[in-house]
């Protein structure tokens, strides 16, 4: 890949369409184009119990773009249930490179200094493309997930896009929308003026459990 695939990334996302790579050692990368399309609901979002008591523990420090490629490592890293890792290096330098744009973003759990926790994903105008999230301690990548859509909320955000269903993203409420209603959501807000904070402000979260009471 070239130094420009990051201008390829960007042309594949605002198609509807986004890259794949079979092994973290594949230099190749597939252009994947579902029939259905995984979409995380933003404002119904489902929260149990058990994680609303979690959340208001606020025993960890959300923070923004800090730890990028920290984050799309760890994101990388084989685990139980995910033994094969479908980011190679022409996607993570890829995304790396908008990070350093401003398109690409992370949200980062910390716990005493520590990163725990996180996700990455795409800013394209009102629709953020979650790509991937880890946790190292318990809850923490659902942690993230829940602060993600209390700050596309709090900024007008319309859309979620999961890629695919997982039953980890199921228990949120996540659903399927067929890939032409996708890329008609696409034509209607990926150009949308929509801000990413570099700062989290905890009064997102608060509004966010507070409109679910």
């Amino acid at each position: 890949m070239t130094e420009d695939f990051s201008d390829v990334l960007m042309m594949l996302y605002h198609q509807g369409v986004f890259p794949m790579a079979e092994s973290a050692d594949d230099p190749q990368v597939m252009v994947i184009e579902p029939k259905m399309r995984g979409i995380l609901p933003i404002h119904d979002l489902y929260i149990s119990k058990s994680l609303k008591k979690r959340l208001k523990k606020r025993d960890y420090e959300i923070k923004i773009d800090t730890a990028f490629t920290n984050v799309i490592e760890q994101c990388a890293i084989p685990k139980e249930g995910r033994e094969n890792t479908w980011i190679n290096r022409p996607i993570k330098k890829g995304f790396e490179s908008l990070h350093r744009q401003g398109h690409a973003h992370s949200l980062e759990i910390w716990q005493e200094g520590e990163l725990v926790g996180g996700l990455y994903g795409l800013a394209l105008g009102a629709i953020f493309c979650g790509e991937s999230m880890f946790s190292n301690a318990r809850d923490m990548s659902k942690i993230a997930l829940v602060h993600l859509c209390a700050l596309l909320k709090h900024f007008d955000y319309q859309l979620l896009d999961a890629q695919f269903i997982t039953d980890h993203l199921k228990r949120f409420g996540a659903y399927e929308m067929p890939q032409s209603e996708y890329k008609h959501m696409l034509s209607l807000w990926a150009n949308k003026d929509r801000p990413f904070p570099t700062e989290y402000d905890p009064a997102w979260l608060d509004a966010f459990l507070n409109a679910k009471n």
